[in-house]
């Protein structure tokens, strides 16, 4: 498993946006970019760079996963039937450590990977501690018993600023089962991601 080095909220300030929508980026109180030179006014980005700046927010959402990986599951979404732009959500949504975070089993993505990484998270009864595993529908995602104690668990499942969304259906509160692959309208993202631009950055 990859580890973030650097601040996660540091994505924030670089995109300018409150990615995961939390109460406590710092975008919330400066809207301009990092460093000395933040807070100059901006020249019309490139059709290079709204492409590069759309893969690094939809990859920094989903726990900034590594490049290798996420250009493997571009490949992968390339060759499915459909939209490939839509194809790239769907299997993103699929990882065992976003069901993870869709479920409200934690507060954020990396504490998601983080547990399922420890192995606290069962998808189908067998303990699995590989963040990127494949979810499919049907397919039970569950808190291992010690997990439902822990205090990052209970923290996130009082979280006010989102929802379980439709396609992750709850039973109980350890417990949730993946029933459907989702559409790109049905992804509650805090902010606009643009799956086509990633499309196109990928078919230069």
């Amino acid at each position: 498993m990859s580890k973030r080095k650097s601040a996660k909220y540091k994505l924030d300030r670089r995109m300018g946006e409150n990615i995961w929508g939390r109460p406590n980026s710092p975008v919330n109180k400066r809207s301009y970019g990092p460093g000395q030179h933040g807070q100059r006014r901006k020249g019309k980005m490139s059709d290079f760079g709204l492409q590069l700046r759309a893969k690094q927010k939809l990859k920094g959402y989903y726990g900034d996963v590594t490049e290798k990986q996420f250009k493997r599951t571009y490949t992968e979404a390339s060759k499915m039937k459909g939209d490939t732009g839509q194809n790239l959500i769907g299997l993103l949504e699929q990882r065992l450590d976003m069901v993870v975070y869709r479920a409200k089993f934690a507060p954020t993505i990396f504490a998601a990977r983080q547990i399922v990484s420890h192995g606290h998270i069962y998808l189908n009864g067998v303990k699995t501690n590989v963040a990127s595993a494949r979810v499919k529908v049907g397919d039970v995602v569950s808190l291992g018993k010690k997990a439902q104690d822990m205090a990052l668990v209970i923290e996130a499942q009082s979280l006010p600023e989102r929802e379980i969304p439709d396609y992750v259906a709850p039973d109980g509160t350890d417990k949730v089962t993946f029933t459907r692959v989702p559409k790109l309208d049905e992804v509650p993202y805090p902010v606009t991601m643009e799956p086509n631009l990633v499309v196109e950055f990928y078919s230069r």
